[in-house]
């Protein structure tokens, strides 16, 4: 099933709203063994019809549509939709009455011609409710065009995530799988989190081997800051013996085969090991902190996180003494990172306890300790005084530093977790 994606909204192009409905859709389908062939971004107005029609050209089965359906002038996709499938826009009552009654809700008795405009549909057309908004999505069955020549299955579909979404959940997915034939098995897809090694180096130790297996194994590499993916699709029984490759070779950087982050992996360990996690953040600024909060379950086992940016701080909350900030030339340096792990365990009362200090640029370091020095600490149960260990990321990019400074503490913990920590 060939299926092309067309993100509508003038604020898309411009970058002052970032477009996240390519990864939900591609992720989403990829659970029926569909693949995006194409996604589009246009602004508002008649591009969106000009680019319907290059979809309808070449020859897609489904076109998803985002965008275009609310109340004010520039969102005219339904208007364009039924000029260029030639049908009529009829006003749909059972909408209209919704929309009224979302309003009363606010106080509004009555609403203007511009919302009414909502309520319209092309002749034809299935509705798709929307239980978070006011637009309705709409589903146009594959037929044809103004002109008498063939159209796909047409979805269109609101903007803000927050209503597309579960639009898409709840009433698209089950209409595409209804069109899809009955005896196709979706295919499997591994997804391989490592980090702390590069991704030439990965597929060094594990290329070679993966692609003498055929059988159509699709093998893929992205990279990002800090870590790498390795992607396996194909039948689950080839997958069993691409992951007898992959796990033994790359077990030392291996995060997840599920493809969760690094944070979900420290949470899911600590909770089933029933320990608790705080940590002193200078550099990173609280990135350890937001990122650990982000994970459902958290607070079973991250109970406190301290920003400690400047010195009389680090000294007044976690006890680093100004002496031990001055032994070595400031509070970039092994013996501050040491105390800033162990003063935020004692306070926080914790199994374990990590910290950053470090010179994330573009300006700042100082001799032998240039910018993007980093000393990272790990206080555990079973050490008298934290691990500490000093690593090198030069970058001017601060948001880069942050990031790789906090993988590399999240992963110093991981190994730590599962018996691979340092001695």
């Amino acid at each position: 099933m060939n299926i092309e994606i067309l993100n509508t909204g003038t604020e898309l192009l411009l970058g002052s709203v970032i477009n996240t409905h390519l990864a939900f859709f591609g992720e989403a389908l990829f659970g029926l063994g569909l693949r995006i062939a194409r996604q589009s971004c246009v602004p508002d107005g008649p591009p969106i019809g000009e680019a319907l029609q290059e979809s309808f050209r070449r020859g897609a089965d489904v076109v998803l549509a985002t965008g275009g359906l609310g109340p004010t002038s520039d969102d005219i996709t339904r208007d364009l939709v039924a000029q260029l499938l030639g049908r009529e826009l009829r006003e749909d009552a059972g909408i209209l009455s919704d929309i009224r009654a979302k309003f009363a809700k606010f106080g509004r008795k009555t609403i203007n011609p511009n919302i009414a405009r909502q309520a319209q549909v092309p002749a034809g057309a299935q509705v798709l409710y929307n239980h978070h908004g006011t637009a309705p999505g709409l589903y146009v069955p594959a037929g044809k065009d103004a002109a008498g020549a063939p159209t796909p299955h047409l979805f269109l579909l609101p903007g803000p995530p927050r209503e597309m979404r579960p639009m898409f959940s709840e009433q698209v997915l089950p209409i595409l799988k209804s069109l899809l034939p009955a005896a196709e098995t979706p295919p499997g897809l591994r997804l391989y989190r490592l980090v702390g090694i590069g991704e030439s180096a990965v597929e060094e130790q594990v290329g070679e081997a993966l692609a003498a297996l055929g059988g159509g194994l699709e093998i893929g590499y992205c990279a990002r800051s800090g870590e790498v993916d390795l992607r396996l699709i194909g039948e689950e029984s080839l997958l069993a013996r691409a992951e007898a490759i992959v796990v033994p070779a790359l077990q030392k950087y291996l995060v997840s085969s599920r493809g969760e982050s690094l944070e979900q992996v420290i949470v899911r360990l600590l909770r089933e090991q029933k320990k608790t996690l705080a940590v002193a953040e200078s550099c990173t600024g609280g990135l350890l902190a937001h990122r650990l909060t982000n994970v459902t379950g958290a607070s079973d086992a991250f109970p406190a996180g301290l920003t400690t940016y400047i010195d009389p701080i680090k000294t007044k909350l976690l006890g680093v003494a100004p002496e031990t900030i001055a032994q070595d030339g400031g509070a970039v340096s092994a013996p501050v990172a040491s105390a800033m792990a162990a003063g935020v365990r004692q306070i926080a009362g914790t199994d374990y306890a990590l910290s950053t200090t470090g010179f994330a640029g573009p300006d700042g370091g100082r001799e032998g300790k240039p910018i993007g020095t980093i000393f990272i600490g790990l206080a555990t149960p079973g050490r008298a005084e934290p691990l500490v260990k000093r690593m090198f990321f030069p970058t001017t990019d601060r948001e880069t530093f942050k990031y790789r400074a906090a993988q590399a503490a999240f992963d110093l913990l991981r190994r730590e977790l599962i018996g691979q920590g340092e001695t």
